[in-house]
């Protein structure tokens, strides 16, 4: 797959502390009232889940902004809502104690030009779990979808390879956490931004990148890059498949606590050299 291509209306940098907020916005907006698995599968309360959400990422986001390794996809040619926003280069007017805001009013409210997000961090320096807990609160499955990838990572290397995990800072990038502003989807901004992402890290000189992916299109940029980089599956779980073995009980009882939704969840690696 060759390199994606961007028009020069939009430009890809680095996330920075003063973006913290909008993609937070960004994140939570997208996981909860446009993923395939997360609308589905909690269908109701999704204003109060996405307050909770936003609220809940602040240290997962935090953390990877302030690593210097999380890119940004900005649109330069943003119309504002809000002359406050024009002025300050950007807004966010969420107000958590409107229960009533729904999914394009919340959208509304995020007046800025963050159009897409790709939050990464060096893997050597591992997030505190107790910090991510909050977001798994949210989305408790998350925590059962994660365990299930890592239960099946079949990735088999020779004696003469480089170990999967780092032993040093710059040699694994770890990505956590992609999302596209609503409205903005299938126009090719994550590809781009996966792609800048692959580029740079090479650059810096890490070998690899490991992603796990529970979207078609994620799995589908992340197992295609463009050469020289190769990208390929250490493993993969189906919602029911996966979940209905790590919750089955005694007796023989098998349960499917996340239908209806079908989703194939993937880990991928891409070796940068």
């Amino acid at each position: 797959m060759g390199d994606a291509k961007l028009s020069s209306r939009y430009e890809i940098r680095s996330l920075e502390l003063e973006h913290l907020e909008w993609a937070k916005a960004v994140f939570a907006h997208s996981f909860v009232f446009r993923s395939p698995i997360w609308r589905n599968l909690y269908p109701t309360g999704k204003t109060e889940r996405f307050y909770g959400l936003y609220r809940a990422s602040d240290y997962l986001i935090r953390h990877q902004i302030t690593s210097g390794l999380s890119l940004g996809l900005f649109d330069t040619e943003y119309e504002f809502s809000n002359p406050e926003s024009a002025a300050a280069g950007g807004g966010l007017y969420l107000d958590p104690g409107d229960a009533g805001a729904d999914e394009a009013e919340l959208l509304r409210q995020m007046d800025n030009p963050l159009v897409s997000i790709a939050c990464a961090f060096d893997a050597f320096c591992a997030m505190d779990n107790r910090r991510v807990a909050p977001v798994t609160g949210c989305l408790p499955a998350s925590a059962s979808f994660h365990a299930a990838l890592a239960a099946r990572d079949d990735d088999t290397r020779g004696p003469e390879e480089e170990t999967v995990m780092p032993t040093a800072p710059g040699q694994v990038l770890r990505r956590m956490g992609t999302a596209t502003r609503a409205g903005a989807e299938g126009r090719g901004f994550m590809k781009a931004v996966a792609h800048h992402m692959m580029r740079r890290a090479a650059e810096a000189g890490f070998r690899e990148i490991h992603v796990d992916c529970l979207h078609d299109a994620v799995r589908a940029v992340w197992t295609n890059p463009p050469p020289p980089f190769r990208g390929s599956v250490a493993g993969e779980a189906d919602v029911d498949a996966a979940l209905d073995e790590a919750d089955e009980g005694g007796g023989g009882a098998r349960r499917f606590p996340y239908r209806p939704v079908k989703q194939t969840l993937a880990r991928v690696y891409v070796r940068l050299r």
